[in-house]
């Protein structure tokens, strides 16, 4: 049904085309990001050529290369964007900016918040409101670049996170600000099924970041909802991601509904438009 995925971080100089012009109007010894803003470390450059971790690279080259709206990996004598087809779709990397953590984008869909917010401090919202305390059992649905189970492990909570999709691991694995996903249980499979195999009444916390209704209509469900329930603690809190409130698709309210059947399957619920989506706690 399911199995545990060993995350692997691969530890690889990222940049982007920003990064570049910026490197280019200087030289000598550089302090920059290579790794979207994570970390910073120092790279040398003498007239055409940067040294990055023993390698060197044709500065006229990468600014040929490099293209805007992805983020490339330098890995050794190769240069590469992170992003590819598998099946359908198209994945890629999406840088936000040059020293911000980036998003996932998937056949031209981006998986996080973009406007006016980076990814991580929209993960780090998320995950506030929750108010997890150390030893907190935290279920994360639907893993994505690990950002909100990444924060929630940070306050010390137990985590469990669930992703359906392996090429989204995938793409997590180039990404500086999922390495952290090393520390964490992954379960690779539908969260629809996985969650029914989950113990009653013991986590503390979950967190709920779907897909848009669109793509993943069953994880906005009734019947999936009586299963957040059931595996919730009483007193318990959720939070249920649900994009723009007051948003309209074919006269469907999706933030209204989202909180109606969270009521129906016994939750009481908060509106939170601040954060586009449902804090909600188990009577």
């Amino acid at each position: 049904m399911y199995k545990i995925y060993k995350y692997r971080f691969k530890d690889l100089p990222v940049v982007t085309r920003d990064l570049i012009k910026y490197i280019s109007r200087y030289s000598g010894e550089i302090r920059v990001t290579l790794s979207l803003g994570y970390n910073y470390e120092s790279i040398c450059r003498e007239d055409d050529l940067i040294r990055v971790r023993g390698f060197e690279y044709d500065l006229t080259h990468l600014n040929s290369l490099i293209k805007g709206g992805f983020v490339y990996a330098l890995d050794g004598d190769k240069v590469y964007p992170i992003a590819f087809f598998r099946g359908s779709f198209y994945y890629k990397l999406y840088p936000v900016a040059m020293d911000k953590a980036p998003t996932v984008e998937v056949s031209g869909i981006k998986m996080h918040r973009v406007v006016d917010i980076d990814p991580w401090k929209d993960a780090y919202s998320k995950v506030s409101v929750l108010n997890i305390h150390g030893g907190d059992e935290v279920l994360d649905i639907c893993t994505g670049l690990g950002y909100t189970a990444i924060n929630a492990y940070r306050r010390g909570g137990n985590v469990l996170t669930i992703e359906v999709d392996k090429n989204i691991l995938e793409i997590a694995s180039y990404n500086p600000w999922s390495s952290e996903l090393k520390d964490i249980k992954i379960i690779l499979g539908d969260a629809t099924e996985v969650i029914k195999t989950l113990p009653d009444n013991y986590y503390d916390v979950i967190i709920h970041d779907p897909p848009r209704l669109s793509r993943a209509g069953e994880l906005y469900s009734r019947e999936f909802y009586s299963e957040l329930y059931r595996v919730l603690r009483r007193g318990g809190r959720l939070f249920h991601y649900t994009g723009k409130v007051g948003y309209k698709r074919r006269r469907l309210n999706i933030s209204g509904g989202v909180a109606s059947r969270l009521t129906k399957v016994g939750f009481k619920v908060h509106q939170r438009r601040d954060l586009l989506g449902v804090y909600a706690v188990k009577r």
